[in-house]
């Protein structure tokens, strides 16, 4: 009877011909069972810059054996992630905590991921003081999706609803909204090119609205509500979109109805939509409201209707961990404080070679635009930094100039390393 070969068989035969042909060649592994791991074993020193500030912060600690090869990603989001949390995830990639698989190939409904979305909301609570009557919901689509899904679950087509629009994300949320609600923009600050944020006591809110929407900090144009307005409607509503300052402070959620947040932007990477919603919220979706974006459906099955993105929500969980860790968000905001002060400082005493067009009052913490007064060595600026291992400081296609995102995982060193470049940059330049 003939033998049956198989091509793995084959490749073992191979194998073993080579070495009886030369004993000193190394027998071939078709099946290797470990992976190699580089070992670093030098640390980079850290470029340490003299700056002006009124208060001393501890940034966090530099992560052993950490790898020359990591650039600053000053991206907008996807973006950086902390690289202790890296690490971690690094190394139970393979085995996560003796289970004997990943966390990629493990049952949402199995005791293992169970635990890993059930402390991530626990963390998440505790880092954001959130309320027992809010329910957490891990979701997909983006925030954008969102645009969608609150009218449809918080209104009929014919309420009326309030926008106030303070740059590209309000603005979309706006028109998502015309399609299945009545809303009215209270204010935008579209003609300033979305530089500023209004006073609230001249807001002309629609008392019969069903609730006020806000994007918490425009990711483009960099303008951040440092507080926040009371809604004057009939509900007393407020709704925020809070996809790139999420986690970068402490919120008093009680002021909200609903809060959703992108988490590519401070808590772990793209594919996990977060929503804290007030319970009493729940279960008022329009009949023709998808599935998918029924807020009672998640709540109910716990955020497991359907597959959930499961490694996304793992990583969260380790960001999340690794900011209470941090001694939570106030320690975070005061780390971020420290980071946009440095950076905002280094434009306004450029002496016009650099510029942030938006409000000083308004100015965000985590996204920071700013243009150089010779907009033809912007180009040059980008390239030269790339060099210099900071990555991703073009601005928005639609406004150009630069942009530097300072997310809670940039570390101090980024920034200063980025300033240092700026002032010789300028030096250079001017």
């Amino acid at each position: 009877m003939a033998m049956v070969t198989s091509p793995h068989s084959l490749l073992l035969q191979n194998s073993n011909r080579q070495l009886l042909k030369n004993p000193t060649t190394k027998p071939f592994n078709a099946f290797p069972l470990t992976s190699t791991r580089t070992t670093y074993t030098t640390t980079p020193k850290r470029i340490s810059i003299t700056c002006a500030a009124t208060t001393h912060v501890q940034d966090r600690p530099p992560t052993p054996a950490q790898s020359q090869d990591r650039v600053f990603n000053f991206a907008a989001g996807p973006a950086i992630l902390p690289e202790n949390v890296l690490r971690k995830a690094q190394s139970e990639l393979y085995d996560w905590r003796g289970s004997g698989m990943s966390v990629m190939e493990m049952s949402h409904r199995g005791k293992e991921f169970l635990s890993i979305i059930q402390k991530a909301e626990s963390d998440l609570r505790a880092l954001l003081e959130i309320p027992a009557e809010y329910d957490v919901l891990f979701l997909q689509g983006g925030a954008t999706t969102q645009f969608a899904a609150i009218p449809l679950n918080l209104c009929n087509a014919d309420d009326p609803v309030d926008y106030l629009v303070t740059g590209s994300w309000g603005d979309k949320a706006l028109k998502e909204a015309q399609k299945f609600s009545k809303p009215k923009v209270i204010w935008s600050g579209k003609s300033e090119k979305y530089t500023k944020i209004p006073a609230f006591e001249a807001l002309e809110q629609n008392p019969d609205a069903k609730y006020l929407h806000i994007c918490a900090n425009e990711t483009i144009h960099g303008v951040e509500f440092k507080n926040y307005p009371t809604p004057k409607n009939q509900t007393g509503l407020l709704i925020a979109d809070m996809s790139s300052n999420f986690c970068s402070k402490p919120v008093d959620i009680s002021k909200f109805g609903l809060i959703y947040a992108g988490a590519q932007k401070n808590v772990g990477p793209s594919g996990v939509t977060i929503v804290i919603i007030r319970k009493d919220l729940i279960g008022n979706a329009r009949e023709i409201t998808p599935v998918m974006l029924d807020y009672k459906i998640h709540a109910e099955n716990k955020s497991l209707y359907n597959t959930p993105p499961c490694f996304g929500i793992y990583m969260c969980g380790l960001v999340f961990e690794d900011l209470l860790e941090q001694g939570g968000l106030k320690e975070v905001e005061k780390k971020n404080q420290k980071k946009a002060e440095i950076l905002y400082n280094a434009i306004d005493e450029s002496k016009g070679f650099y510029r942030c067009p938006v409000e000083k009052s308004v100015r965000s913490l985590m996204n920071v635009p700013f243009t150089l007064e010779k907009s033809d060595l912007e180009a040059e600026f980008v390239k030269e930094a790339a060099k210099e291992k900071m990555v991703q400081l073009k601005g928005h296609r639609s406004v150009g100039g630069m942009r530097a995102s300072i997310y809670n995982a940039m570390p101090l060193a980024g920034v200063e390393k980025l300033v240092a470049f700026m002032k010789d940059f300028q030096a250079r330049h001017a």
